[in-house]
């Protein structure tokens, strides 16, 4: 699936799932007008300046209750394919899924977002993985001053070639966890810990209900929630407090 405008890749893909779709079904657009991340917030990119697709999976043989793996698994995937595409950036993944490059001063700065919806269809649930890579952005086109793109990381880039080594990535990772019936401690987690530019650090970690709770990040338990200060953590916005 493509277009060349659209509200939400996620959604779109969502229908369409609903309708039948197959897994491994892709939908890419060149702009998205009303895109969201997690905790429902909305983000546009300037046409042309970024990669947003959404894929469908269908992973019915893994138990519900290691879903939650899948938005750590769609984080290894792009971090593998910018790393691919661009072996002089230093990538990690802050919890659960957010892509960063770690500059020189320590600083992390948002490359990719990816946001994992849960779909109900007649042949059973499925799951929407939308991924946003901003690619070509300059400086005054970032939406945050937390943010980057590979163009301003000094990466001149096809938004081409970053989906390819995306798509590969996604459709190895993936298939390895979905083979192993969702068990991450088989590989995946270890592959996460990798990664993550989160464990090991002082966070502080933002709940949707107001509240908030901080400490060392210690690491990631068998379903992918963060550890912090010995307590597993679900869902939330975590904030790196630098020494």
């Amino acid at each position: 699936m493509e277009s060349a405008s659209t509200s939400s890749t996620n959604q779109d893909l969502a229908e369409a799932a609903r309708g039948g779709a197959p897994e491994g079904t892709v939908h890419a657009t060149d702009h998205q007008t009303a895109g969201r991340g997690r905790l429902d917030r909305e983000w546009e990119a300037p046409p042309g300046t970024g990669l947003t697709l959404s894929v469908l999976l269908r992973p019915t043989a893994v138990p519900d209750a290691q879903w939650t793996w899948i938005p750590l698994l769609a984080g290894v995937a792009v971090a593998e394919a910018v790393t691919a595409v661009s072996p002089g950036l230093d990538v990690r993944l802050k919890w659960p899924n957010d892509v960063e490059v770690v500059r020189a001063d320590g600083a992390g700065r948002k490359l990719a977002g990816i946001l994992v919806e849960r779909v109900e269809t007649p042949t059973g649930p499925a799951a929407v993985v939308g991924m946003g890579l901003n690619v070509a952005m300059s400086s005054e086109q970032l939406p945050v001053p937390h943010a980057t793109s590979l163009a301003v990381e000094g990466v001149d880039i096809d938004a081409s070639v970053v989906r390819q080594a995306l798509l590969e990535r996604l459709d190895a990772v993936y298939g390895q966890w979905r083979s192993e019936a969702g068990n991450a401690g088989q590989g995946l987690r270890d592959t996460y810990l990798d990664w993550s530019g989160t464990v090991g650090q002082d966070v502080v970690v933002s709940k949707s209900d107001g509240t908030s709770i901080s400490g060392p990040a210690t690491d990631i338990d068998e379903f992918g929630r963060l550890i912090v200060g010995g307590q597993p953590v679900g869902a939330g916005d975590v904030t790196h407090v630098r020494r």
